[in-house]
């Protein structure tokens, strides 16, 4: 089968690889129609090079038709349309019985320290190939898929792999209370869906910013307050808290994570983490300061007291510094993690109707064939051509 396999840094190819097999009893193999390229997969692209190796296929938003199951599959069955939630649990432990599968036991990368193991998402989460493919195995299958219904185009359904379970999380992290306000730095795929969720789940205040002209017009299009970032500059904070009574929004969501723009260092250290050996990038990685904390920074900054912080954009770094003495005095609550994509299924279903409340049926920029997948990438990372949200089409 052709799948975008990961060479190096900022090198990904479409190659022939071999066609995934059933392996343990309660897999499954599903033919991918759809398959998403996440802001996450650029930390794959530019950062996250010393937890990869050569081969490794990408990809964790997918969607297609199941074409073979094992024998403990559960309900699942040949022919079935199903969404695959990028994070691999099992559904009977404890962890997923408390909502939390983005940590069951069954799956948890032990030997890494890690939570549930994802597709396609490098060493620490189970090097588990990917859904950027002609065909994908599906651990857990008795368990994760979602059934989907035949008829809307994979437009429809697709996101809830990941884009939508992670901007409801974020939303409900962020505890906005009714009519109040809140701020989501970055307005990538789930900032942009983030904004729209807390819109739809009542919040009288949202304002995006981001600096990419494209993304501010989306999320302006869609009636949410915009601010620019170039154009705010240092003044960030007053233009903010002048929409929201001079006192800061309710919540903050960064949905930013380590492509912060700032930090100058830990651009530096995370350039340095690219070209050193792999053994000494990922020691470097885990016991270092590397991410750039600029959005991170900020919303702790804009954030009203007794406020609260959701953080959902993705954070690399094991020891980088955080300012304890303005969290503790400002009484901010932060909230964070990897989406339990099962426990907010329900709840989306309703919503993918034809009214289509979120605006998923034309929420993708750009849906372009797999073999087109490493220049999607390029443009993705470098936000040309208007690129928020491609859609690969195996």
């Amino acid at each position: 089968m052709k799948a975008l396999v990961w060479h190096a840094k900022r090198d990904v190819r479409v190659d022939t690889v071999d066609d995934p097999k059933i392996e343990q009893p309660n897999d499954a193999i599903i033919k991918v129609t759809s398959s998403g390229i996440c802001g996450s997969d650029l930390h794959l692209y530019e950062v996250m090079a010393p937890f990869l190796d050569k081969g490794d296929i990408l990809g964790h938003e997918p969607m297609g038709t199941v074409v073979e199951v094992g024998p403990q599959a559960g309900k699942l069955k040949v022919g079935d349309r199903v969404v695959v939630p990028f994070n691999i649990s099992c559904g009977t432990c404890w962890m997923c019985g408390q909502g939390l599968q983005s940590q069951c036991e069954t799956t948890q990368v032990r030997d890494q320290g890690y939570g549930a193991a994802l597709f396609g998402y490098t060493k620490l989460y189970g090097q588990v190939p990917g859904g950027q493919a002609e065909y994908l195995r599906v651990p857990q299958a008795q368990y994760g898929p979602i059934v989907v219904p035949e008829g809307p185009p994979d437009d429809r359904y697709v996101y809830l792999s990941d884009v939508l379970p992670t901007a409801w999380q974020a939303v409900r992290y962020a505890d906005i209370p009714p009519g109040g306000s809140v701020v989501v730095l970055g307005l990538g795929p789930i900032g942009d869906m983030s904004a729209r969720v807390a819109r739809h789940q009542g919040a009288g205040t949202v304002i995006g910013v981001d600096l990419v002209p494209e993304r501010l017009a989306r999320a302006k299009a869609r009636g949410i307050d915009t601010i620019d970032l170039n154009a705010a500059g240092d003044d960030l904070a007053d233009a903010v808290r002048e929409l929201t009574g001079g006192r800061g929004p309710d919540a903050v969501i960064d949905a930013v994570g380590m492509e912060a723009h700032g930090s100058p260092a830990a651009k530096f250290a995370q350039t340095m983490a690219g070209v050193m050996p792999d053994a000494v990038s990922r020691w470097l990685m885990e016991r270092a300061g590397v991410d750039r904390l600029a959005a991170l920074h900020t919303a702790i900054d804009l954030v009203r007291r007794g406020g609260t912080v959701s953080i959902i954009g993705v954070y690399g770094g094991m020891a980088d510094p955080m300012p304890m003495m303005t969290l503790f005095d400002k009484q901010v609550q932060v909230r964070m993690g990897q989406a339990n994509v099962r426990r907010w299924v329900d709840e989306i279903l309703p919503l993918l109707t034809d009214d289509d409340p979120l605006g998923v049926d034309d929420f993708a920029t750009h849906r372009v064939p797999l073999d087109k997948a490493p220049q999607a990438y390029e443009s993705f990372q470098e936000k040309r051509d208007g690129v928020v949200k491609v859609l690969l089409k195996p």
